[in-house]
């Protein structure tokens, strides 16, 4: 059971300590409410802090645990001065049950006491994945992640490019300092600049319209950029920067500095960038949404973590992984799948991804009546989706190209060629095409009834 240390004004916050009990967790309260005695953190593989103004000094005399800091202060410079200080995370108060759970489980994955494999990463050992598919991944990962080299990671929405991410830092020399997260579409364009490379007090902000006196000064504080010196800056749905963010980053990575807004000073920028897009960047630069130096710049090495539905064997073995500790997390008895929903996750095309299997196995733990999981609680619904060439029924070892050969011999006796077309997902002329590629002959058509006169 892991178990979690309640420091700072969290060590009496009973209500918080109950409800984290009613996940499962195993909770003790810090003796000092300043900061933890050594004989608090022996056992405790996660701290929970709730920090009063100023009280972040304590962070260096911690072993290297994650922490979650609690407050009622949402100034971004505080969120980055706790980030700087060693901070996993940072919830501002009041926060929802689930944004507080999310945080509890990301940080006991990174948890220093988690079970590693020898010669190993924790963050990359806790990635599951036998298929030759993500092997081929861990070991880009593994080489790639020693460098400096900026690191582009592409990937459907759910496929897991933030632990990629994540394995790439602490998999790499700077894994003792920070690793700070951005996501780039969360962030309003007006604030962008502020938020990345700080403010030096002298500009102006935004015009709030029900003001008529228009922006106020900006207060001077650091950016995430600083926040990240030494250490790595992973940029969430890099796509959504703006064209000027785009800029001062370029010139972040040609220099190695960075200069805040309003200033003329450039301060050293010792930062290795690490970022995702679920878009196809390559796609936007073309269209010219995308800075092409800055694009070649970031794109020196690009993972791409596969979709779930061509992850083989992988599927089961991460849907009974989210079962177990989903049955863990809601507090039910050991849960198992049936054949029927085993045949069905196995036949599904998980369009989310491994996020989509997550929930669909949290849900159908809770809607379960017993211990037995069955299709209609994974709420899957095989026939409305299309068979695709990237099926999941397919063998996870064979190249589209044969499968495609495969699929259209099986079937084409059965069906016309607009049905093949619309059970592959493609259109009649793509089909006519790939057939005549791959010399594969059509087949005389179903005779049609005759026209009724």
């Amino acid at each position: 059971m892991t178990r979690l240390l309640l420091a700072g004004s969290a060590s009496a916050d009973t209500q918080l300590a109950n409800k984290l009990r009613q996940q499962g967790y195993d909770i003790c309260a810090a003796t000092e409410r300043s900061s933890p005695a050594a004989n608090d953190l022996t056992t405790a593989e996660v701290v929970v802090y709730g920090a009063r103004d100023g009280e972040l000094g304590f962070f260096a005399e911690l072993p290297d645990l994650p922490i979650i800091v609690l407050s009622r202060n949402p100034d971004p410079r505080a969120v980055v001065s706790a980030m700087k200080a060693g901070a996993t995370d940072y919830l501002v108060r009041p926060f929802s049950n689930d944004e507080l759970f999310a945080s509890v489980e990301n940080a006991c994955k990174q948890s220093a006491h988690n079970a590693m494999q020898p010669n190993d990463n924790s963050v990359l050992a806790s990635m599951l994945g036998d298929s030759p598919i993500m092997q081929k991944l861990f070991e880009r990962i593994r080489r790639v992640a020693p460098t400096q080299t900026p690191v582009l990671i592409e990937g459907e929405i759910g496929s897991g490019k933030e632990l990629v991410a994540r394995a790439v830092h602490a998999s790499s020399t700077r894994s003792q300092m920070p690793l700070i997260t951005m996501n780039c579409s969360a962030v309003p364009e007006a604030l962008q600049e502020a938020e990345l490379f700080g403010d030096s007090g002298g500009t102006i902000t935004p015009r709030n319209p029900n003001n008529r006196g228009g922006g106020a000064r900006a207060t001077e504080h650091s950016g995430l950029i600083e926040a990240a010196h030494k250490g790595s800056l992973f940029l969430d749905d890099i796509a959504a920067l703006t064209p000027s963010s785009q800029a001062k980053l370029l010139r972040v990575l040609q220099s190695g500095e960075n200069r805040r807004l309003g200033s003329t000073n450039a301060q050293p920028a010792d930062v290795r960038i690490i970022c995702a897009s679920q878009r196809d960047l390559s796609k936007i630069v073309t269209n010219g949404a995308f800075r092409e130096d800055l694009y070649y710049r970031l794109n020196v090495v690009s993972l791409i973590p596969p979709p779930l539905r061509d992850r083989g064997k992988d599927r089961i073995r991460l849907a009974e992984h989210f079962l177990l500790r989903s049955a863990r997390k809601l507090g039910r008895s050991a849960t198992t799948l049936t054949e029927e929903a085993i045949a069905a996750i196995n036949g599904y095309n998980w369009p989310g991804n491994v996020r989509e299997m997550e929930n669909a196995i949290e849900r159908a733990v809770i809607l379960a009546s017993d211990t037995h999981i069955t299709p209609e609680l994974l709420a899957i619904d095989l026939a409305s989706q299309p068979v695709t060439e990237n099926s999941a029924d397919a063998d996870p070892n064979i190249s589209l190209e044969d499968y495609f050969v495969k699929f259209v011999t099986e079937n084409q006796d059965q069906c016309t060629e607009t049905e093949l077309a619309e059970r592959l997902g493609i259109s009649r002329k793509s089909l006519w095409e790939r057939r005549q590629r791959l010399n594969i002959p059509r087949k005389r058509t179903r005779k049609r009834a005759p026209r009724r006169t």
